[in-house]
């Protein structure tokens, strides 16, 4: 059987299905109910409490009408059964609204019930049009409803014509099961036919929740056994450098040099990482730590122990500012052992390029430090053992390959300062390892975080002078670098020429991303030298610059600003041991979640938890960025709310890959067939195809 050869199929419809991307028969049934209608939850209208309570209603539209003016405009249709009227009421979207509904429809309404007046009524409802009333009664208890779109309803493909296309389909054909018997007995899952009934035709609530628990374990599982796959073609593809001696540098150092006792943290980390450059297999390690974590530290360990056994190392930075911080920082490190650490940026003139370049290709170099300029063709290493990149996800999963081919499979040591949830980072970093440091070093003080509305600004600029008349310095972040005229925000160039007059007894700087990049560097260097104690700031200074000196962290508009944003912003204070202090500034008009945002800021300083509430606000694709690559998309799965069926996908698939990695086993037969060709597609992804 094929799609064409379904009833009420025209050509018009056929291509209404195409352009919503469905195209086989596969197609169709993995075209989800998004709703159902329980007929025990459908209440007649008169036994409609208007408590607050949600529930559903069905009838016919007795009247549509729009009512107020201006803003107080809003539309209003009556919806009417047999049994009393309810108001479905919009404030916003009503000239959109107005056009889906003509009199005399049938429709669904859901949402809150609330009696105002003679009405009870429901505020901007969720509503599903269904083809005649009746229709409850005459169907079974549970009433699929399918996502449509403009050209399903220009084309009449309506909820019960797709039903009825379902219920052909699964009478016709039998969707093959992949999923091996010991894993669908374990998780409790019904069979892949048995699943499509249960979604499209279920006898209870159960039924159907249990189908999509199926299919999104199908989804996590199969991308969690590629991951395992790619991981376990590294593991057994790369063989490692073994770095088995810590005696010139590693041991002196971290004994008699450093000075500072290191947190449990960093102690776990570091063990981590002993383990594996002992293992004789090539190290793919993610450390994951808090702003201030002390996650460079865990960094120099491992290249000493490069160094200790004969190997170089490379550190690359996203930008040249953290690239040359992270010199300086290794630099004053390593000055009392004999250690050559060299810069190599964009900008550099040729012959001290030149002279890099020989210095690494010789072998005396042991560390460079760098951007992407360190993975260019033109940079050779004598003998690279240990590569370390800082802001993983500023890079990207190709530039992390490139830095393989310098080397015979140096070992990868990747850091994050951005918290990621336990979710997300099984899903983007699966095929690494993960060591989380936790806590603050020794002698860090939490930054206090204060929430004030934009009337204080006098106050706040008071208590601004005297931590600057005592030695402090201060940055000012906003939002724009330019006034808007669509949004009423402050912007850093006209906040930069106030305070220069407010703080007239202080250096004040600006620092901006339309600025050149030698201009940025050279103010950021001056900020570091003291030399500006006020800088004014877009966001630009958001990761990684370190100022001990710096005390105070203002934030104009925060409640424009994301939650991870804010605060890695207020990361980039309380690095030295002076009190530090972050004030958040929000203007008149804050919005349910900026508040939240707002409050969650002064409640904690633990980015997980911040990570986790900001993902859950905002989902994946906007919590990670547009442009971050790696994160699958999942047609029913959400790896925020589906964590647990995460967990037990992953525990799947590392099963099968311990036990049979090529699937060769009678058992995984069909789970091969629909393996390879995904696994095909994924590992372009990650650079082994």
């Amino acid at each position: 059987m094929k799609l064409v050869d379904l009833p009420n199929l025209s050509t018009k419809r056929l291509k209404a299905l195409s352009e919503s991307g469905i195209d086989s028969l596969l197609d169709l049934l993995n075209w989800f109910p998004h709703r159902y209608l329980d007929r025990t939850t459908v209440l007649p209208i008169r036994q409609v409490k208007g408590q607050g309570e949600e529930v559903t209603v069905v009838g016919r539209i007795q009247k549509i009408r729009q009512k107020g003016y201006g803003k107080k405009k809003r539309l209003e249709v009556i919806l009417q059964d047999d049994t009393a009227s309810l108001k479905g009421v919009w404030f916003k979207g009503g000239h959109y609204i107005k056009k889906q509904f003509s009199e005399d429809d049938a429709v669904a309404f859901f949402g809150k019930a609330k009696q105002y007046g003679r009405y009870v009524s429901m505020a901007h409802p969720e509503w599903d049009k269904i083809d005649d009333t009746s229709d409850i009664q005459d169907l079974k208890q549970i009433v699929p409803i399918y996502p449509s779109n403009k050209t399903f309803s220009k084309r009449r493909i309506t909820s019960k014509l797709i039903h009825q296309w379902q219920k052909v389909i699964l009478k016709h054909e039998r969707p093959p099961e992949f999923l091996p018997a010991k894993i669908r007995d374990q998780h409790n899952l019904p069979k892949r036919h048995e699943s499509y009934r249960m979604i499209h035709f279920p006898e209870s609530q159960s039924e159907y929740k249990q189908a999509f628990k199926r299919f999104k374990f199908e989804e996590l599982f199969l991308f969690e056994l590629s991951v395992a796959k790619t991981k376990h073609e590294i593991i057994e593809r790369n063989e490692g450098a073994l770095f088995t001696d810590l005696d010139q540098y590693t041991q002196p150092f971290f004994n008699e040099h450093l000075p500072f006792e290191l947190t449990e943290g960093q102690k776990s980390a570091l063990a981590d990482i002993k383990k594996d450059v002992r293992s004789g297999k090539q190290m793919n390690r993610l450390i994951q730590g808090d702003v201030g974590s002390g996650k460079t530290i865990v960094a120099l360990g491992a290249i000493l122990m490069a160094l200790d056994n004969g190997y170089q190392a490379a550190f690359m930075a996203p930008t040249e500012i953290l690239a040359e911080q992270h010199y300086r920082t290794l630099s004053n490190f390593l000055d009392p052992l004999d250690v050559n650490v060299r810069l190599l940026v964009g900008n550099q003139k040729t012959s001290l390029r030149t002279d890099i370049l020989t210095d690494i290709e010789g072998g005396n170099c042991d560390i460079v430090v760098g951007t992407h300029a360190v993975i260019q063709d033109e940079v050779n290493f004598n003998n690279l053992g240990l590569a370390v990149i800082d802001e993983q996800h500023r890079f990207g999963v190709k530039q992390r390959a490139e830095i393989l081919t310098k080397g015979s499979h140096p070992h990868v040591l990747v850091m994050s300062a951005t918290p990621i949830p336990r979710s997300l980072a099984m899903t983007l970093y699966s095929d690494l390892d993960i060591s989380i440091i936790k806590g603050l070093p020794g002698g860090r003080k939490p930054v206090k975080t204060a929430v004030r509305h934009q009337s204080k600004h006098d106050d706040i600029y008071n208590f601004v002078e005297q931590e600057l008349r005592e030695g402090g310095q201060a940055y000012v972040v906003y939002p724009l670098v330019e006034e808007s005229e669509k949004m009423d925000l402050k912007d850093a160039t006209a906040g930069y020429k106030k305070l220069k007059k407010r703080f007239s007894d202080f250096e004040v700087g600006l620092l901006h991303g339309q600025m050149k990049s030698e201009e940025k560097d050279a103010v950021m260097q001056q900020f570091i030298n003291n030399d500006i104690q006020v800088l004014v700031s877009t966001t630009v200074i958001e990761v990684g610059v370190d100022v001990p000196n710096a005390s105070i962290m203002i934030v104009e508009h925060a409640e424009r600003f994301g939650l991870s944003q804010l605060h890695q912003l207020r990361g980039r204070i309380g690095r030295g041991k002076r009190q530090s202090y972050c004030i958040l500034v929000h203007g008149q008009k804050v919005s349910k979640e900026g508040k939240f945002r707002l409050r969650k800021m002064a409640q904690t300083s633990d980015g997980f938890e911040i990570a986790e509430a900001d993902l859950k606000l905002r989902g994946p694709g906007d919590f990670l960025g547009t442009k971050q690559s790696g994160l699958p998309e999942f047609r029913v799965a959400d790896i925020v709310e589906d964590q647990w069926i995460l967990e037990q996908a992953k525990s799947a698939a590392w099963e099968i890959m311990n036990d049979d990695p090529d699937l060769q086993k009678p058992e995984y037969q069909k789970l091969k067939e629909v393996f390879i060709p995904y696994y095909k597609e994924k590992s372009k992804f990650y650079g082994m195809g």
